[in-house]
């Protein structure tokens, strides 16, 4: 691989500071990327303002660079990328792929999530949510793709997903839809993300090939899933579950035992080193392949 060829991204939402789970999530996308000697972006993803907390963007850039995880270029808002999202839509539009839907999330959970495209041949008001057609020939909707981590994946978004949301009925624009715009927008090559996301991901490469893409184009880019950080509970570590901030002062601490979830092997005396010490022996010694081919592994107590 050329060096250039990698681009890699972390993509925070500012709904709070970063834990043990996203920074895991950070520095393997990090260390993938370094170890390519490739690209890393920081995407900032908030569209969705309701569920933002202010102040935690800077926080989240702050932890960042504490953990000497330095990113390339300038940083990326989605909430300054309107636009470009309305121009998506534009051009779903003008192919005929998308269309209004006004079914409540009651009508979808009694569907058991999977829409049936009772709203396609509907006059539906242009206030409500606005869903992605997916191809009348079943077939033409499986998606399948070699996950870096997880290995072979495959989906019939027909069957498994239905015609899916790209702009909500609150009038923001879905994650898939900004996600796989932004992806573009930016030539991103590598995705390294936790596991909870491996289920959009067939939607993201559809939707990339509706606004252009080719399938040899989507294809190249590779994602790897990593297993879930829970705790004692079988819970994920995240905002709602109060997982634990990041805590200032224990860096090398903190990458050393993330290095250890994901099972890089960093010896022992490396977790008294300065973070710029740590970081180098972890680009070096990257291995993708050492993470555990599983849904979810606990974290250590002291993360």
């Amino acid at each position: 691989m050329k060096p250039s060829a990698y681009i890699g991204r972390f993509a925070p939402s500012p709904t709070g500071p970063l834990h043990f789970g996203s920074l895991v999530c950070a520095l393997a996308s990090f260390l993938d990327a370094r170890h390519h000697q490739g690209k890393w972006l920081v995407r900032i993803e908030d569209s969705d303002p309701p569920r933002e907390i202010p102040g935690a963007t800077t926080t989240i850039l702050k932890q960042l660079e504490s953990h000497g995880l330095l990113w390339d270029g300038d940083l990326l808002y989605q909430s300054q990328r309107s636009e470009a999202y309305n121009a998506a839509l534009a051009q779903l539009q003008n192919h005929g792929l998308i269309y209004s839907c006004d079914c409540n999330r009651q009508r979808i959970a009694s569907l058991g999530g999977i829409y049936d495209g009772r709203c396609r041949q509907r006059q539906v008001s242009s206030e409500s949510a606005i869903r992605l057609r997916l191809p009348e020939d079943a077939n033409n909707a499986v998606i399948a793709f070699d996950d870096l981590i997880m290995g072979n994946c495959r989906q019939n978004l027909c069957s498994e997903v239905g015609d899916f949301v790209v702009k909500r009925r609150d009038r923001l624009f879905s994650y898939q839809l900004a996600v796989s715009v932004d992806d573009q927008f930016q030539n991103i090559s590598h995705i390294i993300r936790g596991a909870d996301l491996l289920d959009s991901t067939a939607r993201q490469l559809y939707l990339q090939r509706c606004l252009g893409s080719s399938a040899e184009t989507s294809a190249a880019i590779h994602y790897g899933h990593l297993p879930l950080a829970t705790n004692a509970e079988g819970q994920k570590l995240s905002k709602q579950n109060h997982a634990p901030a990041l805590a200032p002062g224990e860096e090398s601490t903190n990458l050393w035992l993330a290095l250890n979830w994901l099972q890089q092997a960093p010896p022992i005396e490396l977790r008294g080193e300065d973070k710029a010490t740590i970081i180098s022996w972890a680009i070096t010694n990257w291995s993708i392949a050492s993470i555990p081919r599983t849904a979810e592994i606990v974290a250590p107590d002291s993360a």
